[in-house]
């Protein structure tokens, strides 16, 4: 039988819709679409790579509380909300992803506030920062 731990944050949005901030299934961790509200002040700053950081706390805070963390990330869906940003928030999210190198999307739809300039989603895989990876290279 699986194990399933479902993680609040005491976000009122997960309250509203009624979901959990990481939903981890054995060793599989899906992490919900994350914005920059910092949890604690619940502000939200304005510059997109500030944001872009504060994203990134909230998805490593939530990872570790599943005995997980950023270098486990398989699978990243990155959403922008202005396209002229996207080379300078990739830039940051290069920084965070070196060498953990999960797949990703990106791309810039209107998100759910126009405070909201970066929003991220990742699944992970408990233990991937140990496996044995291949990595290959296809010429194009």
């Amino acid at each position: 039988m699986a194990k399933i731990i479902k993680v609040k944050t005491g976000s009122k949005f997960e309250e509203i819709a009624s979901y959990s901030r990481v939903v981890a299934v054995d060793n599989w961790i899906y992490v919900s679409n994350t914005a920059g509200r910092n949890p604690d002040t619940k502000e939200i700053p304005e510059d997109v790579i500030e944001q872009t950081a504060q994203v990134f706390e909230n998805i490593e805070r939530a990872l570790v509380a599943v005995g997980s963390s950023l270098k486990d990330v398989v699978v990243s869906r990155v959403f922008i909300q202005d396209p002229a940003d996207t080379e300078k928030v990739m830039a940051f999210i290069g920084t965070k992803f070196r060498g953990v190198d999960p797949t990703t999307t990106v791309t810039c739809p209107p998100l759910g506030s126009t405070v909201y300039k970066v929003e991220l989603e990742v699944t992970a895989y408990r233990g991937a920062a140990e496996a044995n990876v291949e990595t290959i290279t296809i010429a194009q």
